[in-house]
């Protein structure tokens, strides 16, 4: 059977472009079983295989049932083009069914549709025409992709070669050869430094938008909630425009003096992560922001699901987040208000007691049927309901179920489940109930009895505005102001709470706190500062635009201008190589290294002033001897002109200290292992080598530094956005996303840290002492690296 690597080349991919699918595990299988799937293994031609690789690389993970059909057109050359390819899979990504229209999606994709030459050049002579002055004065210089742009708006299964030539053409035919200024670069303009009067014109002309330096302004006041808050509309009646009367939000108002109340509702089903540190800020953060309270409230209707471990943990990570709540409730304190309620809802005809199983239910919905027992008597209803109360009912054989509106467009009006029953005891209630009530009843009722005034949630949620809506109407309860936002998700991770369960029980991470998940409890223990997520978080806003996947290196960007302000300078070597200076004695040194070198002598950084932390000193004190240790990466037998570490006969600079030239070299009995580097120092510092390397010493002759273990930490999956794999996204686990080593030398200055310490290791990144660390050794976790790729191209 062919390597990997020859049957990528027998399909038409150069060299390197085979060389690099290799090394990328993911592609290299979904390009092998698209080509075996296609039937080329033995080879085809580079247009096709140029094809291959992209369905390889780009084809909709919801669609894979389609790929053998799309194979199959790529094959017969009836899909041909890159713009054809990319038809397809919009196409594809989009049919739900197992079955495939083959008229529209031959339609979608212009196959069978044929382009002459003389359609192309009709284009082209069209779009030169339009361009024709431009091009004249740009002349070769000009952008030429912007011409390919729009011919293929206008003709965009037009043969890009075809394109390509007829466009070549038409350029010689206008402009004709190429001059040696053609060829000459543009010069670039540097920009003027605006004057502080200019600056000035500017920012009075344009000011920022209220929202950018105010996200909370989007919020209406208490006071305007006599506004319609949602439309719902009903297939066999009018249009309910649900809206509070003046009695009630003057009842309302007077309970609350007119102050926000806001709501964090985590179930306390897992840990918290960074998509509950958005909802944290928005709901806490509105209520700070005028002046309101927010209530911490566990929506514990879930018996099944809840663990007191999981509750002690979020009332934990709100505290750590900044967050103080204004009381701290359970929707299961209002478990009897709830179940009141129900009764009345009864009584008023809007519910009734079902018999159906979760399977029937599910196919009566789908099919927009109503239950059998839809219409049963208001009283036989309440007796059964009160039976159900009474553990007379055995689980699984009724639900109570509101009367909603089977026909609507909204799968969320398909009579809602409002309680079921469960034979099991609650970890806050006790044994007292064996019903409990839904989500979707309990949310909204205990929404208006706390008198929440902006109910904020996410967007996979505004298609129940209606139900929440609904039934606040029908029981003539106060109704909260609903607002959905965009939730936040970050790429090469998972949010989801069942499969972050999943990780964590089935012990593919260590635990809830697991460094490399993006859980609060997980990024804290990483290093990751509060103030550095809250920041981040009040970046991304909090707009309706579902701004999709949000990419790790905003994450890691505020991460690093936070730490790179609190947290002191020191060297840790991870793979040491041991250097003798020859020429010094046995003494030991203290070079002037700083662990603030970018702040004036005389003043501390602020975090620091008044002695916040033990370890602040201006002085790094990292003592200097003849025995030295540097990163065996660092080191290498044979020099050359791009390499900047130390080499036999070649000088560096230790950081800090001296230059050093290394004389000599000792091998083991292999004559390949180095054991260690002799070298000479010059004292005077008249060398000035162009390599700079961190070091550590050891503290004093004969005994070698510090030993600890540290943890490099890497984003935990390979794919940026690893929910879209569905079932196959643990085969997309980075099997790099924790590497330990075991045996690094730090500097003796390390010695009395103490868990949650954080420091920048030179070179290395920014590191935090791990809970894990012992009296024995220390254990550093990498929080971040030192390498800023965000930060480059914007915030």
């Amino acid at each position: 059977m062919a390597s990997p690597a020859d049957l990528f080349l027998k399909i038409g991919l150069d060299e390197n472009t085979a060389k690099n699918t290799v090394a990328n595990n993911k592609v290299t299988a979904n390009l092998t079983a698209v080509i075996h799937e296609a039937g080329v293994a033995d080879g085809c031609d580079r247009t096709v295989g140029n094809l291959l690789y992209t369905v390889a690389t780009k084809f909709p993970a919801n669609a894979l049932v389609h790929r053998p059909t799309l194979l199959k057109y790529i094959i017969s050359s009836k899909i041909k083009t890159p713009a054809q390819l990319e038809a397809a899979f919009s196409f594809l990504s989009t049919t739900a069914s197992d079955k495939l229209n083959v008229d529209d999606f031959e339609a979608a994709c212009g196959i069978g549709v044929e382009i002459s030459l003389e359609d192309i050049k009709k284009v082209v002579n069209e779009i030169f025409e339009e361009s024709k002055a431009v091009i004249l004065e740009q002349r070769y210089r000009m952008n030429v992709g912007e011409i390919f742009g729009q011919i293929r708006k206008k003709q965009p299964w037009a043969d890009p070669k075809i394109v390509k030539q007829t466009v070549d053409a038409e350029l010689y035919s206008l402009l004709g050869e190429r001059t040696a200024a053609d060829n000459e670069k543009p010069t670039k303009k540097k920009k003027e430094k605006p004057k502080p009067e200019d600056k000035a014109i500017v920012e009075e002309a344009a000011p920022v938008p209220e929202e950018e330096i105010n996200p909370f302004s989007i919020f209406p006041s208490p006071e305007q909630n006599l506004k319609v808050h949602t439309e719902i509309y009903f297939s066999d009646r009018p249009v309910l425009r649900a809206s509070n009367s003046r009695e009630l939000l003057n009842k309302h108002l007077k309970v609350t003096d007119g102050k926000v109340l806001t709501r964090f509702p985590p179930e306390p089903n897992g840990y918290l992560h960074i998509g509950h540190a958005k909802a944290m800020f928005v709901n806490f953060g509105l209520a700070k922001e005028r002046g309101g309270c927010c209530y911490l409230r566990y929506d514990d209707t879930n018996p099944e699901a809840e663990k007191k471990e999981y509750i002690d943990h979020i009332e934990e990570i709100v505290g750590w987040m900044g967050w103080a709540p204004f009381k701290i409730t359970y929707t299961s304190d209002y478990f009897q208000e709830l179940y009141d309620l129900a009764v009345e809802l009864i009584r008023r005809g809007h519910a009734y007691v079902d018999h159906q199983t979760p399977d029937e239910i599910k196919a009566y919905r789908e099919e927009k049927k109503n239950s059998p027992w839809r219409d049963r008597p208001i009283e036989e209803s309440l007796k059964l309901f009160d039976d159900m109360k009474r553990g007379l009912v055995e689980e699984g054989k009724a639900t109570l179920r509101m009367k909603q509106d089977m026909q609507s467009d909204n799968f969320n009006m398909y009579d809602l489940i409002a309680y079921r029953i469960k034979f099991t005891p609650h970890p806050h209630a006790g044994d007292k109930w064996c019903i409990y009530p839904s989500y979707d009843y309990a949310h909204c009722i205990v929404d208006s009895l706390e008198n929440i005034t902006h109910s904020l949630c996410t967007l996979e949620f505004e298609t129940r505005r209606a139900s929440y809506y609904w039934l606040l109407d029908a029981l003539g309860l106060y109704q909260p102001y609903v607002w959905e936002y965009s939730r936040l998700n970050v790429s090469n991770t998972m949010m989801s709470k069942r499969k972050l369960n999943m990780l964590v029980t089935d012990n593919w991470v260590d635990g809830w706190d697991d460094p490399r998940l993006m859980t609060l409890a997980g990024l804290r223990r990483r290093g990751v500062t509060a103030t550095a997520i809250n920041t981040f978080v009040r970046g991304i806003g909090i707009t309706r635009s579902d701004c999709s996947l949000i990419h790790l290196n905003r994450l890691e960007y505020h991460i690093r201008e936070e730490l790179n302000k609190t947290s002191p300078r020191t060297m840790v070597v991870l793979n040491p190589l041991k250097v003798v200076i020859t020429n010094m004695d046995a003494s030991v040194m203290d070079p002037d290294a700083k662990k603030w070198p970018d702040a004036p002598a005389d003043d501390p950084p602020p975090f620091y002033k008044g002695g916040a932390c033990k370890f602040y000193c201006m002085q790094l004190m990292v003592p200097f001897s003849k025995v030295v240790y540097i990163e065996q990466s660092d080191f290498r037998m044979k020099d050359s002109k791009d390499y900047y570490g130390l080499a036999p006969g070649k000088s560096v600079l230790l950081r800090y200290a001296f230059p050093i030239k290394c004389t000599e070299v000792i091998l083991g009995d292999d004559e390949e292992t180095i054991l260690e580097i002799h070298a000479e120092y010059d004292p005077s510092k008249k060398s000035k080598p162009k390599g700079v390397l961190h070091w550590v010493s050891e503290s004093s002759p004969g005994v070698d530094p510090l030993k600890v273990e540290v943890r490099l930490f890497d984003k935990l999956f390979i794919s940026e956005n690893p929910s879209e794999l569905g079932k196959d996204y643990l085969g997309d686990l980075n099997p790099h996303s924790k590497v330990v080593v075991k045996d690094a030398y730090a500097s003796s200055c390390l010695k009395n840290a103490a868990t949650g310490d954080a420091f920048q290791f030179e070179r290395l990144g920014y590191f935090v002492v791990d809970k894990d660390s012992s009296p024995e050794k220390l254990v550093f976790n990498r929080t971040v690296t030192l390498r800023d790729s965000y930060g480059k191209v914007g915030k």
